[in-house]
């Protein structure tokens, strides 16, 4: 589908505007913009992004190239600008913004980005870009005001047909986004922690908080070197469990009085970094994990459990050893 065609299909064309230094990211995002059907404005290098943010005419969203292996400490300063500008822009329009970076610039661009309309793909591929940028152009977050996409009766089906025709890769990314967004329809925050008023209880299971002794750092460390053991016997990829991975990780944290970087909690994940930070954001979004700025560092922040997420997984841990069963 060529960029007029997928204009054609959602009654205008997005207006996306490219923020990227000369090379082969600027390339890349020029491509995805093209197979996404969005019309570029740009690309601007990093050093002209806080004017072209200012000056631009009203645009759809922000495709920002960041990725160039180098740590924004590292004489990166135009870049380190960039990300400032952009997310002031973002507190004054309500549009998408994706970004692409390294792994080494993680810290630095989730201390200033993090969930909402932000996605953010590490060292991604061309599809991966195409994907993120059709799924935020093409489904805006409920009541979102900056979008210029109109959609209309029927444009749910030329959606689907829309994403169909993108390759093999693309169509598994859309779905397993499709599928981390799905929220409980009677809310718009996805319900993270259960009721355990109607679950199944152990005979010795008790009420809340009655008896069993808390669970120590040292139980729950050895809980995730035996889920990392097992890849060793049945391949990588087979036990993915991120959401529960971070719990356990900041979990344990959390006894030890320690801190963690969002860097360190992508690699507690144990999947991709792109699918960890997707997963970082909705867990933050669901009030179970909250962002602690660094107080010595604005360009790093640190992540922790929320009091919510505690408490749940204290009474998890008891009611575990009350049944008699590991952490796992």
């Amino acid at each position: 589908m060529t960029s007029t065609d997928a204009a054609t299909a959602y009654g205008a064309q997005p207006t996306v505007l490219l923020i990227a230094e000369p090379g082969s990211h600027a390339l890349a995002g020029r491509d995805a913009l093209a197979m996404a059907g969005a019309r570029m404005i740009g690309p601007v290098g990093f050093a002209q992004a806080a004017a072209a943010l200012a000056d631009a005419p009203l645009i759809d969203g922000v495709l920002m190239e960041a990725g160039t292996g180098t740590a924004l400490g590292e004489a990166i300063a135009p870049l380190d600008d960039a990300l400032d500008a952009a997310a002031a822009w973002l507190t004054r329009h309500d549009a998408p913004i994706v970004i692409t970076l390294d792994d080494s610039q993680i810290d630095d661009v989730t201390a200033r980005f993090l969930g909402g309309r932000v996605q953010l793909l590490c060292a991604p591929t061309l599809a991966e870009r195409v994907s993120a940028l059709v799924i935020a152009l093409t489904f805006p977050h409920a009541g979102a005001s900056g979008s210029r996409v109109r959609q209309g009766n029927g444009d749910h089906d030329r959606d689907t047909e829309r994403l169909n025709q993108l390759n093999a890769e693309v169509s598994r990314i859309a779905e397993t986004l499709a599928r981390l967004a799905k929220t409980d329809p009677a809310s718009a925050r996805p319900a993270m922690l259960g009721d355990r008023a109607m679950a199944y209880r152990g005979p010795d299971s008790g009420a809340p908080g009655a008896g069993s002794t808390p669970v120590t750092a040292t139980e729950i460390r050895q809980a995730i070197r035996g889920r990392r053991l097992r890849d060793q016997f049945f391949g990588h990829g087979l036990f993915e469990d991120p959401a529960w991975d971070m719990l356990l990780d900041l979990s344990a944290a959390d006894l030890e009085r320690a801190r963690v970087s969002v860097s360190s909690l992508c690699i507690a994940a144990a999947v991709a970094p792109t699918t960890a930070l997707r997963w970082i954001s909705r867990m933050t979004e669901a009030g179970l994990f909250e962002r602690e700025p660094d107080p010595f560092d604005r360009r790093r922040a640190f992540m922790r459990l929320s009091a919510k997420a505690r408490d749940g997984m204290h009474e998890y841990w008891r009611a575990a050893k009350r049944a008699g069963t590991m952490i796992a």
